[in-house]
C-alpha cells in the first residue's frame, strides 16, 4: 500500500494532527441523576450540607453514656436500665444510621450487650465517640465534592443524591453522523434473505454507531449513500450540524474512492494513508471545524481506525478525561510477525495463561474480531515477536 499512497503518516503524527483540529463542543445539559453514568460534570460540584447531616449510630446496639461503661467486660457486665432516653445508668437501642439520642455520646454494639426484660448487660467498655458518626464526618458543608470534567460513576451518583441533589449539570453528547457509502451495499431492512453476488448487507454503519454509542457520543444514521462524489458531498453538507462525521467506505485510491477527494474539495484533507496495518486508506479531515473521519470499507480496517482515531476524537469532544488503558501482559503461545513501518493490530485468543495469534485473520474477516479475545499491537519498527515473548494485550470491547 505504500506503493499506491505517496504519502503515508504514522499513526502517531496522524493522531496529532487530527486531536489538535477539534476542540471540545463545551454544550451542556441537565439530567437525572439515575442516568448520569459515564457523564462528564460540566460544573464543580460544592456540598451544600453536611453528610451525615446528624449523629448516627455506626452499628446496631445501645447508645449509652461512654463513662457508664467504665470495667465493663464478659467477666464483670454492667446492668444500664433499657429506655427511650439516655441519662445516667441508661440506654437506647438503636440500628445502624439511626440518629444517637440525646445524652449518649457512643454506641455498644449488640454483640457485647445480652439484653434481659428492660435491662441490658453491657459486656464491653466504650469510650466516646465509640460507633458514631459524626455530622459531617462524610463531606462538610462547603467541601469540594467533585471538579468539572470529572467522569461520574454509580459511587458518584450515590455520593451526589446524599447532598440532596435530583439532577447534574453534564457535557453534551456529542452527534456522529455515521454515513455508510457504497453501490454494492444494501440495507438489512431491504435485502430480503441473501442478497445477490456482487451486493453486501451494509454493516460497518451498525459497528461504527454501536461504538460510537459506547465511547460517549450519539450515533446518527444515514441511509446507505452511492458511490459518487455528488452523492456524498450532498451527505456531508446535510450534517453539517453534526459534531462529528464518519464516511464508511470510498476511501481507497481507486476508482470509487470518492470520500477523501470530496473532504479535501469541502474543507481540508489531513491526512490520507496511515501507516497502520489494517486500516492504510484511512483518511481525515476537517470541514467547516467538523472533524471527519473516512473509515475503509474492510470491516476490520475500519474498526482499527475507529478505535485509534474515532474514540480519541469523541473523547475530545465530549471532554472525557483520560483514563489509563486496561493492558494485560502475556507471553505468546506463536510467533507474530509484521510489517515494518506499520503498526500491526494483530487479533489474539487466550489459552491457559498465554495467547495465540489467529490464523487467517484478513482485513475483510470481521468475525476474526469476535473471535479474538484481545489485540497486540506491533509498533512500526518491530518485525514481530517470537514465541514466548511477553506483550501487551488490549481488550476488544
Amino acid at each position: 500500500m505504500g506503493r499506491i499512497f505517496k504519502d503515508r503518516t504514522s499513526v502517531d503524527e496522524a493522531l496529532r494532527l487530527f486531536l489538535e483540529n477539534i476542540s471540545p463542543s463545551g454544550k451542556t445539559e441537565e439530567i437525572s441523576l439515575e442516568v448520569c453514568t459515564g457523564r462528564v460534570l460540566a460544573e464543580t460540584m460544592v456540598s451544600g450540607r453536611a453528610v451525615p447531616h446528624y449523629r448516627r449510630a455506626a452499628m446496631d446496639g445501645y447508645a449509652v453514656r461512654a463513662s457508664d461503661t467504665l470495667g465493663a467486660s464478659p467477666s464483670n457486665p454492667i446492668m444500664l436500665q433499657i429506655s427511650d432516653h439516655v441519662e445516667e445508668g441508661s440506654s437506647v437501642w438503636v440500628h445502624t444510621g439511626a440518629a444517637v439520642p440525646e445524652g449518649a455520646d457512643a454506641v455498644v454494639m449488640v454483640e457485647d450487650t445480652v439484653a434481659a426484660g428492660d435491662i441490658v448487660e453491657i459486656k464491653a467498655q466504650v469510650y466516646p465517640n465509640r460507633n458514631v458518626g459524626q455530622i459531617g464526618e462524610d463531606i462538610r458543608k462547603g467541601d469540594l465534592v467533585f471538579d468539572d470534567g470529572h467522569l461520574l460513576r454509580p459511587c458518584d451518583a450515590a455520593v451526589l443524591a446524599s447532598l440532596g441533589l435530583d439532577k447534574v449539570k453534564v457535557f453534551k453528547k456529542p452527534v456522529i453522523a455515521v454515513i455508510p457509502t457504497g453501490d454494492e451495499l444494501v440495507s438489512r431492512k431491504k435485502a430480503g434473505d441473501v442478497p445477490p453476488p456482487g451486493i453486501v448487507l451494509e454493516t460497518n454503519g451498525l459497528m461504527a454507531a454501536l461504538y460510537v454509542d459506547k465511547w460517549g457520543g450519539t450515533p446518527r444514521g444515514i441511509e446507505i449513500v452511492p458511490d459518487n462524489p455528488d452523492s456524498i458531498k450532498k451527505a456531508i453538507e446535510l450534517n453539517l450540524d453534526a459534531d462529528m462525521i464518519l464516511l464508511s467506505g470510498g476511501t481507497s485510491v481507486g476508482k470509487r474512492g470518492h470520500a477523501p477527494e470530496v473532504v479535501a474539495l469541502l474543507g481540508e484533507l489531513l491526512v490520507h494513508g496511515i501507516g497502520i496495518s489494517p486500516g492504510k486508506p484511512t483518511a481525515l479531515g476537517i470541514i467547516d471545524d467538523i472533524p471527519v473521519v473516512c473509515l475503509p470499507g474492510f470491516p476490520v480496517a475500519g474498526l482499527v481506525a475507529l478505535y485509534f482515531f474515532v474514540r480519541p476524537g469523541i473523547r475530545r469532544l465530549a471532554s472525557i478525561p483520560e483514563v489509563p488503558e486496561f493492558i494485560l501482559k502475556r507471553r505468546l503461545a506463536a510467533k507474530i510477525s509484521s510489517k515494518i513501518g506499520y503498526v500491526n493490530f494483530i487479533r489474539v485468543v487466550f489459552e491457559g495463561d498465554r495467547v495465540r495469534p489467529l490464523a487467517g485473520a484478513k482485513a475483510g474477516a470481521l468475525s476474526s474480531v469476535s473471535r479474538a479475545d484481545g489485540f497486540v499491537l506491533v509498533p512500526e519498527n518491530v518485525e514481530g515477536y517470537e514465541e514466548g515473548e511477553e506483550v501487551d494485550v488490549f481488550l476488544i470491547e
